[in-house]
């Protein structure tokens, strides 16, 4: 699939629909027929069959010809066309109004809303609709959100139960399950995150011995774990103002992009605190000066920028220097705030270190096996449900709060087709008058 296909909405035109007076009924037929037009209305549409009739009335009609205008898909005009022609009308490109936001499309039929598993389209569209000039994240939000889970939900043998849920809920032919059918991909993705974590953690169901360590024993080891979640939190935030800059350049252009604090300003400012921990770290005098130098432009331009959003004068700058300040709190709270993947990542490991802990002390060749096998089966479903909730909402968390709030500035709007219920047999002379 082509990167703009994947990445951005639908491309939108805006058209005008224009037909003689006496067809402007078949004009709006094949209208509601094709799906491809959003009607500029002065109401709300409608659904029922008089909606014809009050689409009709609030055309423009200049002399014997009546005319509307919309938004529709690129795309689809070809097809409309061809519709409209046997009537006498037509569908024509015109120049998009000076600061119109057109409406956001972001996949044009069934099978190409397949290819984006269901949560990972509904990680972006609960937090916003994304902006027609925006890129849309929906496919690397997911991606971020189930390596974020299996930090914290790290364990072989959980990570492979809840892959081997995902599986089943995509095969097996049960009716309850068909509502959760489009899941499938996100929970078995989440799943096998968590067994790679796991492997890398030596977890299978706990600290058993089943699976060497690889890399690091949580408990053991909890300062490069916590290392490691900041590291993987400044390379998600860098992937964030990777995006929240393309999106400022395609929302206002480079000099928009220049001063936003989440474009090329805040990009900046980030860069440079990731200089200055590199030359605190190596000692390396050159490398602090080139950092704030970095900071300090930086700085001027988020100032320039936030300055003239509030709209200049003394209680401009005031507002200004405050949202400055905060501003660069924000990001030192929101680097550290990846913390909490270590954090909930020992908690797991911490609870399953619990039961296997408990199970061993209990274990005997005699009925206390039976008290031992009961506790290590329910400590970790309790486990098991408690982590797994906890590093979902907290993944969530800071999918949203750390790394869309950079993304994304700007709120945008659906692409609502005029298209109201209608009975097909009906002829458009029949719905003048339903």
């Amino acid at each position: 699939m082509p990167w703009r296909e994947t990445l951005s909405p639908v491309r939108m035109e805006r058209v005008a629909l224009v037909a003689p007076l006496q067809a402007r009924h078949e004009m709006l037929t094949e209208v509601a027929r094709s799906k491809a037009v959003e009607l500029d209305l002065p109401y709300e549409p409608g659904t029922g069959p008089e909606e014809y009739n009050r689409a009709a009335e609030a055309a423009v009609v200049h002399g014997p010809v009546a005319g509307l205008v919309g938004w529709s898909p690129s795309r689809a005009l070809r097809d409309l066309q061809s519709a409209l022609e046997p009537h006498g009308a037509s569908a024509v490109v015109i120049r998009r109004p000076q600061g119109a936001q057109p409406p956001t499309l972001l996949t044009g039929d069934e099978r190409r809303r397949r290819q984006v598993p269901a949560l990972s389209r509904l990680l972006v569209d609960t937090y916003t609709t994304v902006p027609y000039a925006d890129l849309d994240p929906a496919r690397l939000a997911g991606v971020a959100y189930v390596v974020m889970f299996g930090v914290m939900f790290g364990d072989a043998g959980q990570g492979a139960l809840l892959a081997i849920a995902g599986l089943l809920i995509r095969f097996l032919k049960v009716p309850w399950l068909e509502r959760f059918r489009r899941t499938w991909l996100f929970i078995t993705g989440a799943g096998l995150s968590a067994v790679f974590f796991g492997f890398l953690y030596g977890e299978f169901f706990g600290p058993t011995g089943v699976i060497p360590v690889l890399w690091l024993e949580p408990l053991e080891e909890p300062i490069p774990l916590l290392v490691a979640a900041v590291v993987l939190g400044a390379v998600l935030l860098a992937g964030a103002y990777t995006l929240g800059t393309i999106n400022r350049v395609r929302e206002g252009g480079w000099g928009y992009a220049l001063y936003a604090r989440s474009g090329l300003a805040g990009a900046l400012l980030f860069a440079a605190i990731g200089l200055l921990a590199w030359g605190l770290l190596a000692s390396n005098t050159v490398i602090l000066v080139i950092a704030g130098v970095a900071a300090l432009i930086a700085l001027v331009l988020m100032f320039i920028g936030l300055f003239t959003e509030s709209g200049g004068g003394a209680t401009g700058g005031l507002q200004a220097s405050v949202e400055l300040v905060d501003s660069v709190v924000q990001l030192g709270s929101n680097l550290v705030s990846f913390a909490r993947l270590a954090a909930f990542g020992l908690t797991h490991a911490a609870l399953l270190g619990v039961v296997w802990q408990a199970t061993t002390a209990l274990w005997a060749p005699d009925w206390r096996a039976v008290l031992a096998v009961l506790v290590f089966l329910l400590g970790n479903i309790l486990t098991f449900a408690l982590e797994g909730l906890v590093a979902g909402i907290q993944a969530l968390r800071l999918e949203y709060y750390e790394l869309f709030s950079r993304v994304f500035q700007e709120e945008g709007r659906r692409f609502r087709p005029w298209n109201p219920d209608t009975d097909e047999s009906a002829s458009p002379a029949e719905r003048r008058h339903p």
